[in-house]
């Protein structure tokens, strides 16, 4: 999705009270609907796979659940995106990706959310069932259809070109690059 380590390190640099002010001027509210993030992103005209998975973005970054982003939320978000370690990461893409919270992955969920991605991104280079296949392949040793959390986070450290896979397709900088750059609402 190419090369935006500048940009990343200028997000990095930048302190809590930018932050904070970035926030309070675009939701002076104080909270972000998912009405207002698909506005703040511009996302119009959006597949229903699309639509599905910002609004699985959305109430996985609304950690409490009352239908918003507060400024905690949001703030952990961009940094659970930008310095998280690989365990959260991978704890947070199970997540969005386990869409009927039932505490497992199948092959379903995640044709549906890659191709959601794919349908956002306009990357198309891969099919998603092939990308599922592998996935499963090698992640689901027991041939159940299914991974838990923890089969997913060690299947994962134990491949490193689904790892690579992984973050290329969950790849939000450019999202985070249009809130920096102040292109929201």
């Amino acid at each position: 999705m190419g090369n935006h380590g500048s940009n990343l390190d200028d997000i990095l640099a930048e302190d809590m009270h930018h932050w904070y002010n970035k926030f309070m001027k675009e939701s002076p509210s104080g909270l972000i609907t998912l009405f207002e993030l698909k506005a703040i992103l511009n996302l119009r005209g959006m597949t229903e796979n699309a639509n599905s998975y910002v609004d699985q973005v959305f109430f996985t970054f609304d950690m409490d659940g009352d239908g918003y982003i507060d400024f905690v939320e949001y703030i952990a978000a961009i940094s659970l995106l930008l310095k998280g370690e690989i365990n959260q990461k991978l704890k947070w893409y199970f997540k969005l990706f386990d869409q009927d919270g039932n505490g497992k992955i199948d092959k379903d969920e995640l044709v549906s959310i890659f191709a959601a991605i794919q349908d956002i991104t306009r990357n198309r280079e891969t099919d998603p069932e092939d990308i599922v296949s592998i996935i499963f392949e090698r992640i689901d040793v027991k041939g159940e259809g299914e991974m838990t959390l923890e089969e997913f986070i060690e299947g994962a450290k134990d491949h490193q070109d689904i790892m690579d896979m992984l973050k290329n397709l969950m790849d939000l900088t450019p999202v985070l690059v249009i809130i920096v750059e102040g292109r929201m609402l």
